[in-house]
C-alpha cells in the first residue's frame, strides 16, 4: 500500500466517522430541543451508472484521486442513513443525465432516470443538459414513454419506459411565446411534520451552454428573481423552510470537505446574494466541485459530479417557530464497501451491466499510455484536447481541413484503459458522450485571433481553453489589454496570411458560437459534415494503431504558451 493510498485511508476513515454523527429523530421532539430535518443533496451525476475517477484535493492539498460513486455504492450508503431517519429527503441540483457514458446514453439515459427513481429522489432541479435532446425529449424523460427522436435507444432497455417519479423544477424556464412555465417551480414535502418548500432553477444563460435548436422557443429568466417569485407563495401554504436547488454553481481552492469555506467565487455567489432572506440552504451544480461554503451567512453546497459524493445535511429547526437556527453540511466521498449492500440496486446494475456489455467491450484500438488526461497544463492544453484536435482534423483532412479547435467542456472523461492498452468503444465514449457532428467553415487570421482572444475575460482571467491540433501554435500573454493577448499564430511553421482564409473544423456546438465562443458566428462557408465527432475519435485510434503508432500520450504537445 502506497503512503498515498495510506493517506487518502485515514482520511477517509475520519471523514466516515464524522459523516454518522447525525442523530435520527423520528418525531418532533418535545421541549425546546430542536427539531432535525435530514438532506442528502448531490449534483451532475450524467449518467454516471458506475464509478468514475474522483480527483481532489488531498490532506496534505495535493492533487489525487480515487474511484468513487456508483449506483449501487449511493444506494448503499443511503440505505444505511435512512435506518438513521426513515424520513430522510434525497435531492439533486439537474443534469442527472446528458454527457453520459454509455451505460447510459445507450439507451437513452433511461436507466439513469431509473437509478434516481430507484434511489427515491424526491426533486431536482432541471439542468442545462436536460435539453441536449430538446424539450420533448426532457418531457418524456418525466412523464414516460417510447415517443422518441432517438428510435434507436427508445425503450430498448425495457419495453416501457415510465419516465421519472421525482419532479424536475424549473422555477426560471418558460415558454416564450405563452408565458407559462415548462417546469413545476417547486415541490412541498414533508418530513418530521415539517413543510419544506423545494424550489428549483437553472443558469439563466442555458442558451449558450446548449445547442439552440434544443431550446426554440424557451425563455431563460434570471434566477434570484425567479426564485424569490415564489417565496411568497410557498409562506401562503406555511413553508418555513426552504431549499433551493439550482443548477449554477461556483470555484473554490479549498478542498471538497473544507467546513464553512469562505473563497467561493462564480456566478453563484452574487445569485445567493440576491434571494430572499428565508432562504437558508443552496444547493448548486453545474461547476461540477466539491465545496460546503458560506456566502452571506446562507450555506451554499455542491457534491463534484458523478455520484461521486454525496452532501449529508442536517438542518436544526426551532421546534416551535419551526425557523432554522443550524445547519451542517459534511461532503461524504462515495466509496464501494463503506456501507452494507443494498440488493435492489445490485440487482438493477447487474441488468443493465449484462445489457449492455457486448457493445461496451467492443474493442477499438491498442494505444500508446494507459491514460491520456484530460488535464490540462499551466496553459490549458491536455493530451487528450491535442489527440482529440488531431482526430477530428483527420476525420476532414479530405474535405481540406487545416485547423480544429475543441472546447474543453465538451471532453468529458480521461481516456483510461487496461493493462492491455486497449481501448474499447466504452473507453471513448465516455471521453467523448454528446454526439455532436463537425462543421468545417472559412475563416480568415483576424477571425480565428478573435476565436483565441475569447478565452480570457476582460481582467485576464481564463475563461474557457480551446485545444488545437497539430501543426497549429500561438504564443499568448494574459496581462496585455483584451483583445491584444494573441501574440503570433503559425500553422506548420509559417505564420497566418492575414488575407487568406483558412478551413476551420469543429463541432457543431462550437460553430453555433457556444460556451461564449461567439466570434465562430462569422466564419462562412459553413457546411455540417454529418460526421459524428465520437466516430472521428474511434477512426484516428484505429487508423494510429494500424500504421504502428498508436495514439495516446502522457504530457500534451505544448501547441501554445505563454510569451514569458
Amino acid at each position: 500500500m502506497t503512503l498515498q493510498v495510506r493517506r487518502w485511508r485515514h482520511h477517509l476513515a475520519t471523514l466516515l466517522a464524522a459523516c454518522c454523527i447525525f442523530p435520527a429523530q423520528a418525531h418532533a421532539p418535545a421541549g425546546g430541543a430542536p427539531i432535525e430535518l435530514h438532506l442528502v443533496a448531490f449534483n451532475d451525476f450524467h449518467g454516471n451508472l458506475e464509478a468514475s475517477k474522483f480527483n481532489y484535493l488531498g490532506a496534505d492539498n495535493k492533487p489525487a484521486s480515487t474511484q468513487a460513486g456508483g449506483v449501487d455504492t449511493l444506494a448503499a450508503a443511503l440505505q444505511a442513513w435512512r435506518r438513521e431517519d426513515r424520513e430522510l429527503l434525497l435531492v439533486a441540483a439537474g443534469d442527472l443525465v446528458g454527457a453520459s457514458p454509455a451505460l447510459s446514453s445507450m439507451w437513452a439515459d433511461e436507466p439513469s432516470i431509473a437509478a434516481m427513481n430507484l434511489l427515491h429522489l424526491d426533486a431536482s432541479a432541471v439542468g442545462n443538459h436536460e435539453f441536449d435532446h430538446g424539450r420533448a425529449e426532457l418531457l418524456r424523460q418525466q412523464n414516460g414513454g417510447c415517443a422518441s427522436l432517438y428510435e434507436d435507444k427508445a425503450c430498448k432497455l425495457a419495453p416501457t419506459f415510465e419516465g421519472a417519479k421525482f419532479p424536475y423544477l424549473g422555477a426560471n424556464v418558460f415558454d416564450s411565446a405563452s408565458g407559462q412555465p415548462l417546469l413545476p417551480a417547486y415541490r412541498i414535502v414533508q418530513a418530521h411534520g415539517v413543510k419544506v418548500g423545494v424550489i428549483g432553477a437553472v443558469l439563466h444563460d442555458v442558451p449558450s451552454v446548449v445547442l439552440a435548436s434544443a431550446i426554440v422557443g424557451l425563455r431563460f429568466d434570471d434566477e434570484a428573481q425567479a426564485i424569490n417569485k415564489v417565496v411568497p407563495e410557498l409562506k401562503a401554504q406555511g413553508v418555513n423552510v426552504f431549499v433551493v436547488l439550482i443548477h449554477e454553481g461556483g470555484h473554490t481552492v479549498e478542498r471538497f470537505d473544507a467546513r464553512d469555506c469562505s473563497a467561493l467565487k462564480g456566478p453563484i455567489v452574487d445569485i445567493v446574494k440576491r434571494l430572499d432572506p428565508a432562504i437558508r440552504l443552496v444547493v448548486t451544480g453545474h461547476s461540477h466541485q466539491g465545496y460546503q461554503c458560506k456566502v452571506d451567512g446562507r450555506v451554499v453546497t455542491q457534491a463534484a459530479m458523478g455520484g461521486q459524493v454525496l452532501s449529508r445535511i442536517r438542518l436544526s429547526l426551532d421546534p416551535k417557530t419551526q425557523a432554522v437556527r443550524d445547519i451542517d453540511v459534511q461532503n461524504v466521498p462515495m466509496l464501494a464497501g463503506q456501507y452494507p449492500p443494498d440488493p435492489a440496486a445490485q440487482a438493477f446494475m447487474a441488468r443493465v451491466r449484462e445489457r449492455s456489455a457486448q457493445a461496451l467491450a467492443r474493442p477499438v484500438a491498442r494505444l500508446a499510455v494507459r491514460s491520456t488526461t484530460r488535464r490540462g497544463n499551466a496553459a490549458g492544453e491536455s493530451a487528450l484536447g491535442d489527440l482529440i484536435a488531431d482526430a477530428e482534423l483527420a476525420a476532414v483532412a479530405d474535405q481540406g481541413g487545416q485547423i480544429c479547435f475543441m472546447n474543453v467542456g465538451g471532453i468529458r472523461k480521461d481516456l483510461d484503459v487496461g493493462e492491455d492498452l486497449v481501448a474499447t468503444y466504452g473507453h471513448a465514449q465516455a471521453v467523448m458522450p454528446f454526439s455532436n457532428t463537425l462543421t468545417i467553415m472559412n475563416m480568415n487570421a483576424a477571425q480565428i485571433r478573435a476565436v483565441l482572444e475569447q478565452q480570457w475575460t476582460d481582467n485576464g482571467e481564463v475563461n474557457s481553453t480551446l485545444q488545437v491540433s497539430h501543426g497549429f501554435r500561438y504564443r499568448f500573454d494574459r496581462t496585455r489589454p483584451a483583445g491584444q493577448r494573441v501574440l503570433d499564430m503559425t500553422l506548420n511553421g509559417v505564420a497566418l496570411d492575414e488575407a487568406k482564409p483558412y478551413r476551420i473544423v469543429a463541432n457543431n456546438f462550437l460553430a453555433e458560437g457556444r460556451d461564449g465562443f461567439t466570434a465562430f458566428r462569422a466564419a462562412t462557408n459553413k457546411m455540417d459534415t454529418s460526421i459524428v465527432d465520437l466516430d472521428a475519435l474511434i477512426g484516428h485510434l484505429i487508423r494510429r494503431d494500424r500504421a504502428g503508432k498508436p495514439a495516446g500520450a502522457a504530457q500534451p504537445a505544448e501547441r501554445f504558451a505563454p510569451a514569458h
